[in-house]
């Protein structure tokens, strides 16, 4: 997985690209500083990355759900549960 930031005009995007060797997908984040508010590049890095996490976090389990229902699968995917662990 990599992770590129790109800042310009007090407005930092991210974009993250995973690659499972087969399977290639690639999240997309953006941060604004408000105008009224201190420049902090810092904040920007990390809420345009997390955005993008999410992004591809989403894309991850839309690709699984596929993956389930092209295999005949009955598990479906539920928040906040982790399957198999203790």
């Amino acid at each position: 997985m990599r992770l590129y930031l790109f800042e310009e005009h007090r407005t930092t995007k991210a974009r993250v690209v995973l690659d499972t060797g087969t399977t290639g997908l690639t999240g997309h984040g953006v941060a604004h500083c408000n105008p009224a508010d201190e420049d902090v590049p810092e904040i920007g890095d990390e809420l345009s990355a997390s955005r993008a996490l999410h992004d591809l976090g989403r894309q991850l389990t839309t690709a699984a759900d596929g993956d389930m229902e092209a295999a005949q699968t009955t598990q479906q995917w539920t928040p906040g549960v982790t399957r198999g662990a203790p």
